[in-house]
């Protein structure tokens, strides 16, 4: 099982189709071996947002919905990816940064857990290609009242 297709096929998942921007800003920019993802949210293969992925954690979306979200986020990133670049097959060097953003409330204390669902899937469906430096960050408030958004960068040949 080698090949990024056959990685989502085995996690029962498919890339979702590419999200339009929804402002003024592109969904990536590539500049010579690096590509930018503008902040992905929590869309489903449907292309909406679940009520589960709605809200703040540690108030109306609990952790294990939080980290749904943020798998959902990653597979979000990816779209992105191949519309850059085409193969992630053979077009993706390594995944240099992930950076998070939760929806919390500002008591809640576990920003790392639920962006390690982000995380943990890049590595599933890239192997050592997924591993990543990070950030994460708890915010008052996301675009759409998502739970959480990543944006991340890759290096590509």
């Amino acid at each position: 099982m080698n090949s990024v297709k056959e990685r989502l096929e085995a996690l029962g998942l498919t890339l979702p189709k590419a999200a339009a921007p929804v402002a003024n800003y592109v969904p990536y920019i590539r500049t010579g071996n690096l590509v930018v993802i503008s902040g992905q949210i929590c869309f489903g293969p449907d292309g909406t947002l679940d009520p589960a992925h709605k809200g703040k954690l540690g108030a109306e979306v609990s952790a294990e919905q939080g980290v749904a979200a943020a798998r959902l986020c990653a597979l979000n990133v990816l779209a992105q990816l191949q519309a850059a670049i085409g193969d992630l097959d053979h077009g993706v060097v390594q995944c240099v940064r992930l950076g998070g953003f939760i929806n919390a409330v500002p008591s809640f204390a576990g920003l790392a857990p639920i962006m390690n669902g982000a995380s943990d899937l890049m590595v599933e469906i890239l192997g050592d290609r997924g591993r990543h430096a990070r950030s994460t960050v708890g915010v008052a408030e996301l675009p759409l009242d998502a739970a959480v958004e990543v944006e991340a960068m890759f290096e590509v040949a």
